[in-house]
């Protein structure tokens, strides 16, 4: 019989940190090896770790333990923490805040709550946190050097109480959010109430998230009848047993209905089929005691939950602590469970991961579930770790339990179940059911189209190590597509940005690996420039000139046919064939009557592609020609009516006698001097694109001999142009195009628009003269200045030319201006050229959907993670409210300011000064400006109102707590506090 899957769960991201391994991959690898991963300490690094020396020279003192290296690292910027608040806070805080971005980045999850959710379609996110005591909250109370409000803050960092909402307030995840404490269990029992808050539709996503972190990290006393190993080997079921070894440890998984990662292409570890939990109650030799008949009856109940019999069962993962009474109950209390649900003899290996890391407390229980989970996923089934002989006091006969001494393949039934125990000192036990993750669907078939991949991070070295780490990853292969989807659609947007594009993983590992075609950028601190779009002229066409960006431009081909449907069918048929066949006669494409309606309709195509991507132009110029594009885009016509204007101002331009155009490298005053002492008739500047750039336009012959003459002396140019554009030579097109022009509606700009004739922008709303469509098409093109005057109203603006090639960007760089080409040159790959162009929109901060740019269809892939190496943090030695406390990070420590002088200054602080020296002491921040904002530092309400205390008790003026908060800024503040001191 078929079992119900609709109540199963996904486990789809997964997050560790352990002892003895760098990653997830090189702790599997350690297990399957059957290593030790625990630690032994020399003496005098846990005399610096401050150990007490009198407790190291205990002859019962065993320096063991599972190290967990850099626990005292963190990536407080990446959180917006501040270097105050970051000291403060535990080390597990701090930790299952990075495991907990982490496992979301794993499971292809936007680690940024509800930027993600609502995209996601409002996708809320539950956290259950589970974390030991806080030995690094008693190091800093035992100082005695704490005040009341610094203990405050304190505890607010450190107590289990406020560890679950600090991760939703941190990642924006606004399912619920709860702790859960029960001691050696916490994590599984956290993971089933994970379970049940899906199935109950409370959350749709899940963060169980553990750590388990002494303060200090040091060995334990061994005391005659406890449960500490006195030999320093956590040895379960192994005759040799006598204890327990602590470790330390973080761990992190993400949970989704099945059906729900199913469908949103998700790649689960596995699937939790049950779980249950009870308690021992008072059936038990003592309140630390285990209980078999407890334990017996939860593996029972989360059988009975996932709907499977004990014969289905390959695989135990046991709680497994290696004590002398735990061992033999646990034992007892599965072979009875097990076997009582059709378990055979002989027949489950367990799995005890305490023999490798050691205990890792409130940690434990998640540990044990990696570990089955990738048992059950890879179909490996490792050894327990220094196992010699079966404990005597293990009662074997017709258990379906034995202890692995090797690894070996899965020999169990399939599909591949394994349960996971987990008990707790007072009774609360839990059990968990995880089978194989299902078999994935075929996704599409590859193809060889260029994918845009995307990287970010919170500095420059972070995104080194990122990139590193992903083509070190992808030169193991893998499929282009999903891997570019994930990284678009799980992973935040972080300021320091890169992009690479390639056919393969193997051409995007080698481009990152080599840091060769990758292209960089940083989003700036006060947000992305303005953005104006440059529309090119005539002479830029070619036949296909389309293809690119219909491959690779997400929403160009439905706006090229909305476009196209503008036109007659005929002009609109020829228009297609000359925009999407490379082979079209280009003589035709340059024919006027079809090269201007076909630019038009591909540069207005990408720019409406580009403002569905997010990318919004704050300007619009053109050139010649394309000023019709910018006026279309700004609203002065809309694009019927654009089309119409096209139309015949392409038709009545072919009518006209043919002309030539020279381009020349020198400014207009001479090139209006060479053309007066030419004697040449009908030359006229058609175009001054810059100081030092300007086309001359008139009868061919004349062109013709006006370059002849000038050939070694400046820069000349010959253009592809049959007709002499902006030249009396098309004065014969004027009256049609005022005839047509009459027939247009003009309506007020929505944006900046650049005019040809003035080279001024018109500011939004003004009143646009039809005739100006007159005059453009008859007089001297003045980009060059047009660009000028960009520059002066948009001075932080990047121009995107938005049409083939790149003259325009050329003129915008030599402006000034920063440009990106959308389509830069003809090359055998010009699709990935539209790719890069908007990878480095975006690179640049530009508000381009990076989800928007994803292929449908695509599946969820496991790739590395954020690469976490932040400062070191310690607990303060000192920080009362009348001091500045030592930040200590990366192993520097920088003296903040000096303590504050218990006798009155010589002299009054002003309120710049005063407010310096408390924003250093509350938020730990030393490079502070007059623009510094409180908040974006790490500041919050509790900060603020500890702020206004002081500044008021400094002054002795009350300070409002509600107006410091709306000033924000130091400079703000400042003037607040300046007005009320002066008001008194």
């Amino acid at each position: 019989m078929t079992r119900d899957r609709s109540l199963d769960i996904a486990v789809t991201g997964i997050s560790a940190r352990f002892p003895g391994a760098a990653d997830l991959d090189a702790w599997w690898t350690a297990l399957t090896e059957g290593r030790v991963l625990t630690s032994r300490y020399e003496k005098s690094d846990l005399l610096a770790a401050g150990v007490p020396k009198d407790l190291l020279d205990d002859p019962d003192y065993v320096p063991v333990h599972g190290h967990l290296p850099d626990a005292d690292r963190f990536d407080n910027v990446l959180f917006g923490v501040s270097p105050r608040e970051a000291e403060m806070m535990d080390p597990q805080h701090r930790l299952m805040l990075e495991a907990a971005w982490a496992a979301l980045e794993d499971a292809g999850v936007t680690p940024r709550g509800r930027g993600a959710e609502r995209a996601a379609g409002a996708r809320r996110t539950a956290v259950f946190a589970s974390a030991s005591g806080s030995g690094y909250l008693r190091a800093m109370v035992a100082s005695g050097e704490l005040d009341a409000l610094t203990i405050e803050d304190a505890i607010h960092g450190t107590e289990p109480d406020f560890m679950a909402s600090l991760l939703s307030y941190k990642l924006d995840l606004n399912g619920p959010a709860m702790a859960v404490q029960t001691a050696c269990s916490s994590s599984l029992v956290a993971l089933h109430i994970a379970v049940q808050s899906l199935l109950n539709g409370d959350c749709d996503q899940a963060l169980v998230v553990a750590a388990g972190i002494p303060y200090p990290q040091a060995g334990h006393l061994a005391v005659a009848g406890g449960i500490h190993s006195a030999s320093g080997e956590c040895r379960p079921f192994d005759e040799s047993a006598d204890g327990v070894v602590a470790g330390a440890g973080v761990a992190c998984v993400v949970l989704r209905r099945l059906a729900d990662a199913e469908a949103d292409g998700g790649d689960p570890y596995g699937v939790v089929l049950g779980t249950a939990i009870n308690n021992d109650g008072a059936a038990k030799a003592g309140y630390y005691a285990p209980s078999v008949g407890g334990q017996e009856a939860v593996i029972r109940a989360a059988l009975s939950t996932a709907d499977v019999g004990g014969d289905t069962i390959g695989y135990l993962e046991t709680h497994g602590t290696g004590t002398r009474v735990g061992d033999p109950i646990e034992w007892s209390a599965a072979s009875a469970a097990l076997s009582g649900a059709g378990a055979p003899e002989g027949s489950i290996p367990v799995g005890a991961v305490k023999a490798n890391v050691g205990h890792l407390d409130n940690a434990a229980g998640l540990a044990a579930l990696i570990k089955a989970l990738l048992v059950v996923k890879t179909g490996v089934v490792p050894p327990v770790a220094g196992f010699t002989r079966l404990n005597p006091l293990l009662e074997t006969d017709g258990s379906p339990l034995y202890v692995p001494t090797e690894c070996g393949p899965w020999t169990g039934p399939e599909p591949r179940r394994a349960g996971v125990s987990s008990f707790g000192i007072g009774g609360t036990n839990v059990h968990v059911v995880v089978e194989e993750p299902p078999v994935a669907p075929a996704g599409p078939e590859p193809d060889d189209r260029a994918r845009l991949v995307l990287l970010s991070a919170a500095d420059t070295e972070a995104l080194e190590r990122s990139a590193a780490r992903l083509g070190t990853r992808l030169a193991d292969g893998a499929d282009l597509t999903d891997v570019a989807a994930t990284l678009a659609t799980g992973r935040a947007e972080l300021p320091e940005r890169l992009a690479v594009t390639g056919r393969t993983t193997a051409e995007v590992a080698r481009r990152l690996t080599r840091n060769t075609a990758v292209v960089r950028g940083s989003r700036p601190a006060g947000g992305p420039g303005p953005v104006v779009f440059a529309f090119p002229g005539q002479g830029t066409q070619y036949p296909g000139m389309a293809l690119p960006a219909a491959e690779a431009l997400p929403g160009f081909p439905a706006a090229l046919e909305q476009c196209l449907a503008a036109f007659g069918p005929a002009l609109a048929e020829r228009m297609r064939r000359a925009l999407h066949d490379p082979g079209f006669p280009a003589p035709d494409l340059a024919a006027t009557e079809l090269a201007q309606p076909a630019l038009f309709a591909l540069e207005y195509a990408a720019a409406t592609a580009l403002v569905a991507l997010g990318v919004t132009p704050a300007a619009v110029a053109g050139h010649s020609l394309g000023e019709i594009t910018a006026a279309c885009v700004a609203g002065v016509f809309d694009l019927a009516d654009a089309a119409r204007l096209v139309t015949v101002r392409g038709q009545a331009m072919q009518e006209c006698t043919q002309g030539a155009m020279l381009a020349l490298g020198c400014e207009e005053e001479r090139v209006r001097e060479l053309i007066a002492v030419s004697g040449l008739p009908g030359l006229e500047p058609a175009a001054v694109n810059s100081p030092d750039g300007c086309v001359v336009a008139g009868p061919v012959g004349a062109v013709t001999e006006f370059e002849a003459r000038l050939a070694g002396r400046i820069p000349v140019r010959r253009l592809a142009a049959d007709r002499a554009f902006h030249s009396a030579l098309v004065e014969p097109a004027l009256p049609r195009l005022t005839d047509a022009l009459a027939t247009l509606t003009v309506h007020r700009p929505s944006v900046p628009f650049a005019a040809n004739v003035t080279g001024r922008l018109f500011p939004p709303d003004s009143d646009i003269r039809p005739q100006l469509f007159v005059e453009q098409a008859r007089r001297t093109v003045r980009f060059g200045d047009a660009l000028a005057s960009i520059a002066d109203h948009l001075p932080d603006a990047l121009v995107v030319e938005v049409g083939p090639g790149r003259v325009l960007s050329a003129l915008a760089e030599a402006a000034g201006l920063p440009s990106v080409p959308l389509s830069p040159s003809r090359t055998a790959h010009p699709a990935d050229e539209v790719l890069i162009a908007l990878g480095t929109l975006w690179t640049r901060g530009q508000p381009l959907s990076p989800r928007a740019l994803c292929a449908p269809g695509h599946r969820r892939v496991h790739l590395p993670t954020y690469p976490f190496a932040g400062p070191r943090w310690i607990a303060p030695e000192a920080a009362p409210s009348t001091d500045v406390s030592r930040f200590v990070k990366a192993g520097e420590v920088v003296e903040e300011a000096a303590p504050v002088q218990e006798s009155p200054p010589a002299a009054p602080e002003d309120p710049t000064a005063l407010l310096t020296r408390l924003w250093t002491e509350l938020l730990g921040h030393c490079d502070l400006a007059a623009h510094s904002d409180f908040f974006d530092l790490g500041g919050d309400s509790l900060l603020a109102t500890r702020l206004a205390r002081r500044a008021t008790l400094e002054l002795g003026v009350p300070i409002p707590v509600r107006d410091l908060m709306t000033a924000r800024s130091l400079s703000g503040q400042a003037e607040l506090l300046t007005a009320l001191t002066t008001a008194r």
